[in-house]
């Protein structure tokens, strides 16, 4: 009978590494078919919007009246630089990073969604409402918003149209409080955060759907709703400027 070859610490060593080294290809492999696949211009819409959104908000925190509108402004200028940077730091660089990075970046990208939602009602509020109904509408969406990280967080495979319908509810959970809105800053604030809204709901349901997806190798539906959220952004940080500032 032949003579079976004693599993040695060395073998065993140098199986393990075999594996370790498969494993690697594998994973490297699978990160390179991620950089073919994804859209060219995946990241850069948000990417280059970050310095644009933290030069608008500094602005806007430096020319704040009063101590109350700057801390606001302030929480806002840091939702939105979570939100932007962070979005392109992970879309750019997914495929590079390593698995646990990329997961982790992913799941903030997501939670950092809610965090814009609550950080663009926070300086309306401080500079529009009276101090109680302020702060019932920052309950409101700061409560919300902990409450959809949370989600995110604990459920990161949750389908796309439950994610979705979280960050709509959200978006629009205050719409109650919009007259008060309309008397204290006028039309122009209601109508900007409106059309914010309708935006980022539109970009949203793109999101949910993956269409349109117009041109799949560089701008895709992703791309698209990209586009709507720096567009939303826009039209409710001039209505935070009319806000603060008015």
């Amino acid at each position: 009978m032949p003579r079976k070859t004693p599993t040695t610490p060395q073998t065993a060593g140098a199986v393990t590494k075999n594996v370790a080294s498969t494993v690697g290809s594998v994973k490297e492999a699978a990160a390179g078919a991620v950089r073919m696949v994804k859209p060219r211009l995946r990241g850069w819409i948000h990417a280059c919007t970050t310095p644009l959104a933290l030069a608008a908000c500094i602005v806007l925190t430096v020319l704040a009246p009063g101590a109350a509108r700057s801390w606001a402004c302030a929480a806002y200028l840091v939702c939105s630089l979570l939100l932007f940077g962070n979005s392109g730091i992970y879309h750019l660089s997914n495929g590079y990073w390593p698995t646990k990075v990329s997961t982790a970046l992913q799941r903030f990208d997501h939670a950092n969604i809610f965090l814009l939602i609550a950080g663009t009602y926070t300086p309306l509020s401080v500079s529009l409402l009276n101090p109680r109904t302020a702060l019932l509408v920052l309950g409101i969406v700061w409560g919300g918003a902990a409450a959809g990280i949370i989600t995110s967080l604990a459920w990161p495979t949750a389908p796309r149209w439950f994610s979705t319908l979280l960050y709509i509810l959200l978006g629009w959970v205050a719409v109650w409080f919009l007259p008060q809105f309309w008397v204290a800053g006028g039309a122009a604030i209601v109508w900007l955060l409106v059309a914010g809204g309708v935006i980022y709901t539109i970009g949203g349901v793109i999101y949910a759907r993956k269409r349109p997806d117009p041109f799949p190798r560089w701008f895709g539906f992703h791309e698209v709703f990209h586009v709507c959220t720096v567009a939303a952004w826009v039209c409710q940080c001039v209505a935070c400027y009319l806000a603060v500032l008015g």
